[in-house]
């Protein structure tokens, strides 16, 4: 935002004039937003992965949640025939498994991932932050990428633990969360 002609700007700040939202101007403003990584799974034969960085809360009541997807992607398919979906938040130590479902080509379930099936028969990592399995309630198209919103059914999280960030192109993290882990000052 540039500031009114009456107001002091500090000699540090970035006063770069407006440019037009082309897909490259959006896509280099989006790098500045740190967002939480997530894997999506979902049941099938076989099962399909991914990673999202799209994962956001849209209502608490009714609870429902949304991630995007590419509609060219892979696991699209079978995504879009999916009653139930589990997504999974990942802690800072798993950039691997990040990394894994983020690479096209390869068997995302295969060692050394760690899964086992769980309600719905969707799949369950091994080890994350948090995870949720949902129901699908809609899949909205928009662009080249669909909207999935999913109500939640069942729960489960660590008391302790840092995300994993995607920011700027990169992953990262929090300072250590976890309160036994602080020594005494």
């Amino acid at each position: 935002m540039i500031p009114p002609a009456d107001v002091p700007v500090p000699a540090d700040a970035d006063v770069s004039l407006p440019a037009d939202a082309d897909v490259d101007a959006l896509r280099a403003l989006l790098r500045h937003q740190a967002s939480t990584v997530t894997v999506v799974t979902a049941p099938g034969p076989p099962p399909v992965g991914f990673t999202a960085t799209s994962f956001t809360s849209v209502s608490l009541d009714p609870p429902i949640v949304s991630f995007c997807l590419r509609l060219g992607s892979s696991s699209w398919p079978t995504v879009a025939r999916a009653r139930h979906v589990a997504v999974h938040l990942l802690a800072h130590h798993q950039r691997d498994l990040a990394r894994t479902f983020a690479t096209s080509g390869l068997d995302r379930f295969a060692a050394p991932t760690g899964w086992r099936t769980g309600p719905e028969g969707v799949p369950i990592l091994d080890d994350t932050l948090a995870w949720l399995v949902c129901r699908v309630v809609d899949r909205v198209a928009v662009g080249d990428h669909a909207i999935v919103l999913a109500e939640p059914e069942l729960l489960r999280h660590a008391d302790v633990g840092s995300p994993l960030l995607y920011h700027r192109g990169r992953y990262a993290g929090l300072p250590d969360t976890d309160p036994t882990s602080r020594r005494a000052a």
